[in-house]
């Protein structure tokens, strides 16, 4: 497998593990306590309670591990930057180790930021028009309780995911979404399994933590994940760029 193609499953692996959570009901069924209608309606009251009116910034940290390395083939941190309703844009702040996991890196964000758009929100979103939903049981996440739904793709696409989602029984928004892309993002890939971990930072629902692992042909298992280093609102980020700024002129 060359190296340019290596870079393409790669960003496709990683492509799914961007989704964000709306979700309502494709039928009523029993809890014993409350029907799945009834959560799923709840869950999609509360995410729009959080969604972003203001802008706000995020570092987060990646890493791409290869098949025999205990450590990261590479790391990359990078700061991603979001106005309302839909625009999102990126910089890298640093990375260190193989050159072109900064260059996946970078294929991610870019990707990230054409699907901000509400089209593509809406194409993956979980809601009935793009999924059929089962009530599975109730489970601890976190010490949290939740309840745990069958999320069934409606259409064979790379990023509908096929597994399960986390409901906390209290807040009704999703912590954990789990599984594997309704339709293989490329050929090379035999096996893909993403796991996706959100929290509430200041009454906006964040993705803190990815994992996707892909099981390539011929070259074995690679993995790809993030994690939520900062959270910064709009006076934050306006007050570290003018301290920059300042250092900047003191430093002439």
């Amino acid at each position: 497998m060359t190296l340019s193609q290596t870079r393409r499953w790669l960003t496709a692996g990683a492509s799914v593990a961007t989704l964000w959570c709306l979700a309502t009901a494709q039928q009523p069924a029993s809890t014993g306590t409350i029907s799945l209608d009834s959560i799923v309606r709840a869950l999609e009251k509360a995410q729009a309670t959080v969604r972003p009116q203001v802008s706000y910034q995020v570092v987060r940290e990646y890493r791409l591990l290869g098949t025999k390395n205990q450590e990261a083939d590479s790391e990359v941190v990078a700061e991603v930057d979001f106005s309302p309703p839909a625009t999102e844009d990126y910089r890298i702040q640093r990375s260190s180790g193989s050159r072109w996991g900064s260059q996946v890196v970078q294929r991610v964000l870019k990707h990230e930021a054409e699907r901000a758009s509400h089209y593509n929100q809406g194409r993956t979103a979980l809601s009935r028009e793009n999924y059929d939903f089962g009530y599975i049981g109730e489970a601890t996440l976190d010490h949290q309780p939740c309840y745990l739904l069958q999320l069934t793709p409606r259409r064979k696409e790379p990023e509908l995911i096929s597994g399960q989602a986390w409901v906390d029984e209290h807040s009704f928004l999703v912590r954990r979404i789990e599984g594997e892309p309704a339709k293989s993002p490329s050929w090379w890939l035999k096996n893909v399994h993403v796991k996706l971990t959100f929290a509430n930072f200041e009454g906006i629902w964040l993705q803190t933590d990815m994992e996707a692992v892909a099981d390539v042909r011929i070259s074995g298992t690679h993995t790809l994940t993030s994690r939520l280093l900062d959270y910064r609102s709009t006076g934050e980020v306006a007050l570290a760029n003018t301290a920059i700024r300042s250092a900047a002129r003191n430093n002439r």
